[in-house]
Parts: C-alpha cells; structure tokens; sequence
C-alpha cells in the first residue's frame, strides 16, 4: 500500500485551479459555454465508465482492441520507459500496456494525470497491488498543469500517451497549443502515443453520444450537479435537456444543454447570476473527428515525427506513435 499515491499539482486544487473565471466568462457570453473538465468530479467520472460500456459508444472498445492487437509492438519500438498518461481516468485500457511493458521489463513507472481525485486514487492504488515491481504515483490535475510539471521533472526517456480521442475536445486552436506543450514536454528521442476518433457516418456518431439507456444525457446533466457543489450554485437539472449533432462542417459531435424555459441561475461563490431564455443552450463539449494522414502532418510541424499507425479493421479508430 502506497502512503502517498498521488501528488496534487495546484493545493487549491478544491477550487478547481481557477476559482471559476472560465465558468463566469463561458456563462456569460452568446451563445453560452462550459468547459469540458467540469464533466469530471467523482460521479461524471463514473458515469464518464459507463459510458465506455455502452453498445453505442464505439471508441472505447475499438481503441482498446487496437492495443490488445499491438501493444507488445508499441512496447518493443519504445522499449522501457517512463510512462505517462494524460486523462487516465480508471485505467482500464491502459493495463493493456503495462502488461505488454512487464514482459520486456522487471520495473517500470507509471505516471496516471486526471482531474478526479477520487478515481485517480482508487486506480493508482490498484494497479500498484496488480504491479508490485512497478513504481506507480498519480498526479491531481488539469494537462496543462501536468504537463508544466513534467518539463520541470524529467527523470528518464519517455512515452507520454493521450487516449481514448480526448484530442478532439480541444477546438483546432487550442489541439494546435497543446501539441505545441506536448513537444515541449519531450525531449529528443522521446514518443507520443495518441488515440483519435476518425471520421465516419453521422448516423453512427449521434448514436454514440445520444445513447438509448441516456447515461450520456446524465454525464452532461451532471456538469450542472458539479457546478452547483462546487459553486454553491442552483442549477435545476429539470430544466434542461441533453443534445448531441453533428457538425459536418467542422467534422465534429457538439454536446448542448438546452434551457427549457426562462429563469435565472446563480453560482454564489462566483457572484454570478445567470438569466437563461427558454431553447437557449449551453455547449458542453466538442468531438472533432479527424483524418489520420492530416494528424500526421501536424504532429511534424511540431516535431513529432510518425513511427507507426495502427487502426482497426473499418477505419473508425487510429493510433499513431511519434517521436521527437
């Protein structure tokens, strides 16, 4: 049993790391927005675990097939490294690799970053009884914190692995900043693994985010339950609905809470009110579906250049290792 598992990268980590500015700044534009990371408190994060289960939501089961097929390959090419995973969440998929890495090393680390303290937790100190000979330490944070932290604690070569699309999040400005850290991150002769939905029929994408069981629709209902707590905040979760579209223009799933009638919200500890006006709605989340031979040619000009790609057997899912 770890004493420590985790570090927590900002100590008013309880205030989310920004006191709330992008929540004020987001509410009180046209059209309103909320980050995604407000997903991810305790219970989104387990709702976020359902999720992966469902019958309609694809990416989890087709990207973790691609590394059931190919991890000891991913393993050989980087050889024993420090491991870093950016959005660990509870894991699951990534055992995938530590497996593959267990077979070419005695020891290994492993460095999980999620913003869920308590699933962060919970995953850390399993894996470390599953792995007894691998040095496993958890940090509490957002990717640009950890990733602030990482450049500043370089202690041996390194993959650092982004999974699951969560790539796609990020509008082409802030994906083009994040790889920009990325690269900063790394040094000469280190890899970059990461998953990317790829672009496929709308029918099938709505579906994944519009699920029939509408555990989807309870992951984005809960952001209102996460503010609420976090802001002493009174958002009624009866009062709007979950939609997710597709944007063929953007190539992207756009996740809303649409206000069913006119009222006004307030989030005390943030001294805002918020008037919504009925059909008005708050976007949640992005999810830009990508082309894989146009993420290649990104990551070079950021200085990460293609190893290998992997997909599965219709195309829906990518993997592509880069090196610096």
């Amino acid at each position: 049993m770890i004493a420590q598992p985790l570090t927590i990268l900002d100590h008013h980590y309880q205030e989310l790391n920004n006191g709330g500015e992008d929540v004020i700044q987001g509410l009180s534009q046209n059209p309103k927005i909320l980050s995604p990371k407000y997903f991810y408190d305790d219970p989104g994060s387990q709702l976020f675990e359902k999720i992966c289960e469902l019958p309609e939501y694809y990416p989890t089961r087709t990207e973790a097939w691609i590394l059931q097929q190919y991890a000891d390959e991913i393993a050989e090419i980087t050889n024993c490294c420090e491991l870093i995973e950016l959005g660990s969440g509870s894991s699951t998929k990534t055992q995938v690799l530590l497996d593959a890495y267990q077979k070419i090393a005695t020891s290994c680390r492993y460095l999980p970053i999620d913003v869920s303290g308590g699933i962060l937790k919970t995953s850390v100190l399993q894996l470390q009884k599953k792995y007894p000979d691998f040095s496993i330490h958890g940090l509490l944070g957002t990717y640009e914190q950890a990733l602030v932290h990482l450049q500043s604690n370089y202690l041996q070569s390194r993959m650092l692995f982004f999974l699951g699309s969560s790539l796609g999040n990020f509008n082409p400005e802030e994906c083009d900043s994040f790889l920009n850290q990325v690269s900063r991150t790394l040094q000469t002769g280190d890899f970059f693994l990461l998953g990317i939905d790829l672009q496929k029929p709308q029918d099938i994408l709505e579906a994944a985010y519009n699920d029939s069981q509408e555990v989807t629709a309870a992951f984005n209902l809960n952001m209102l339950s996460h503010l609420n707590w976090r802001f002493q905040g009174n958002f009624d979760l009866n009062l709007f609905r979950h939609q997710a579209i597709y944007n063929h223009v953007d190539n992207q799933i756009e996740m809303y809470l649409h206000c069913m009638m006119s009222h006004c919200v307030s989030l005390e500890v943030l001294g805002l009110k918020v008037d919504f006006e009925a059909e008005e709605s708050i976007l949640t989340e992005i999810s830009r579906k990508f082309d894989l031979a146009t993420m290649q040619k990104q990551l070079q000009t950021k200085g990460l250049k293609t190893v290998k790609t992997w997909t599965d057997k219709k195309g829906w899912f990518g993997l592509i290792l880069s090196q610096v």
